[in-house]
């Protein structure tokens, strides 16, 4: 009788129509496949329930989280390898009504049913978050943002380390350290936005307060600091008054549409518009500029896709929707450029960052692996999974230009044309 691996290697070549790039481990322990490659660890039958129930990258986020399907060795290797099989396939073959058309491909999937056991779906893992009807109302964004960020502030702790950033860091060396390159990256953004004492900013999605905190120690502006996040802000207001900043930082729970102390000097958007959603960016965009004095700046830095050629065929990203950044989108940076100008901003510098974001991604991904079984601890073995698994598969998107990181600088410039902007660009260094 065929050991499993081999079997399970020869049907899903059967359906895919091309040989497998990783090696397969089966339940029974036997291998097949290339003996150099990592290897994709099928644990259990269960993980082909999740495969054939829910095909694409949904199931295999789902066989992965709940520890069903693992990969032992590199794994980065593996997910480019597999990264690769798909977009060489194209995405087309993503359809399985598609590739069914095939007889070999029929009879492949009633192989792998027939080792995969009991016809019943798996439940999917706790940590899977179900889609919600109404995107980005004020209610639901406040549970998506307390999926993401209230894990715990002493997981975020090992992750980010001591700068508890999370966002993407400015290097000037690869070999640095991501302390100094996420100090860089506060103070390249209080540059840009020209902070002097006096004047006043709005941190937009404040996190745990590193940006505030720079901005009112090294720039001696006042900052009030916005976000949803309750574990965050307590967290935030603890450095603060550490920090002896109490009398110039003020953190809030609160949604920026609710703001109403304006005018500001200057707006601080930093990884916060992902989670604005692309209906509602215009009106996010109006919100800032009308919070802004005339000739107040802002920096918005923020993750985008690639632009598609039939924009109404985008889908959000699976596995990030369920596990990640429930209701998050991504914008093309035309898009977002576009947006901020419709509001009445005038756009004034856009800088990609995107090989920056890979190496911070790398950065994270080694800080989780190096303190795992306290990770695990911390919150439960299936979320630490879950962020092992995005930031790796992020990280292999940022260096693929696949997605990308912009920071754009935009004035609202007064009726008089007067941008207070430097003749030349780029002075900030």
């Amino acid at each position: 009788m065929q050991d499993a691996a081999l079997r399970l290697k020869t049907l899903l070549e059967q359906l895919l129509g091309v040989p497998l790039p990783v090696r397969l481990r089966a339940w029974d322990g036997s291998e097949a496949g290339p003996p150099s490659a990592p290897a994709l660890v099928v644990r259990n039958r269960r993980a082909l329930r999740r495969l054939l129930w829910k095909p694409g990258e949904l199931g295999l986020a789902r066989a992965w989280v709940a520890g069903d399907l693992t990969v032992d060795g590199d794994l980065y290797t593996a997910l480019d390898q597999m990264e690769g099989l798909v977009w060489e396939r194209g995405e087309d073959a993503r359809s399985l009504a598609q590739t069914l058309r095939d007889p070999e491909a029929r009879a492949a999937v009633r192989g792998l049913l027939m080792m995969a056991g009991p016809p019943l779906p798996p439940a999917p893992p706790h940590e899977e978050v179900r889609r919600r009807t109404h995107l980005h109302t004020k209610r639901t964004d406040r549970r998506a943002i307390s999926h993401h960020y209230d894990v715990g502030n002493d997981f975020y702790e090992i992750v980010l380390g001591p700068s508890m950033v999370y966002s993407c860091a400015y290097w000037a060396s690869p070999d640095g350290t991501l302390e100094d390159a996420q100090r860089d990256k506060l103070e390249l953004i209080c540059r840009k936005l020209d902070l002097k004492p006096g004047l006043r900013l709005l941190d937009v999605g404040c996190g745990w307060g590193s940006m505030a905190i720079h901005a009112a120690r090294e720039h001696g502006v006042s900052v009030v600091g916005v976000t949803l996040s309750h574990e965050q802000a307590a967290y935030a207001r603890k450095r603060v008054a550490d920090e002896g900043l109490t009398d110039r930082v003020e953190i809030r729970v609160q949604d920026y549409r609710d703001v109403a102390d304006g005018p500001y000097d200057a707006i601080s958007s930093i990884g916060m518009a992902e989670h604005v959603g692309s209906e509602q960016y215009l009106e996010y965009a109006r919100t800032l500029i009308t919070l802004l004095k005339p000739g107040g700046r802002l920096l918005n830095h923020q993750i985008g896709r690639r632009p598609r050629r039939d924009e109404s065929a985008y889908e959000v990203d699976e596995f990030i929707d369920a596990y990640v950044f429930p209701d998050g989108e991504l914008a093309p940076i035309g898009s977002t450029v576009t947006q901020l100008e419709s509001a009445g901003f005038e756009v004034r510098d856009v800088e990609s960052i995107r090989e920056h974001y890979a190496l911070t991604l790398r950065r994270w991904v080694a800080n989780l692996e190096a303190d795992w079984p306290r990770a695990v601890r911390l919150t439960s073995p299936g979320r630490a999974r879950v962020w092992r698994l995005y930031m790796a598969a992020s990280a292999l998107a940022f260096e693929r230009n696949r997605i990308g990181v912009n920071q754009v600088l935009a004035v609202k410039t007064p009726e008089s044309g007067a941008s207070g902007m430097p003749l030349r660009a780029r002075t900030w260094g």
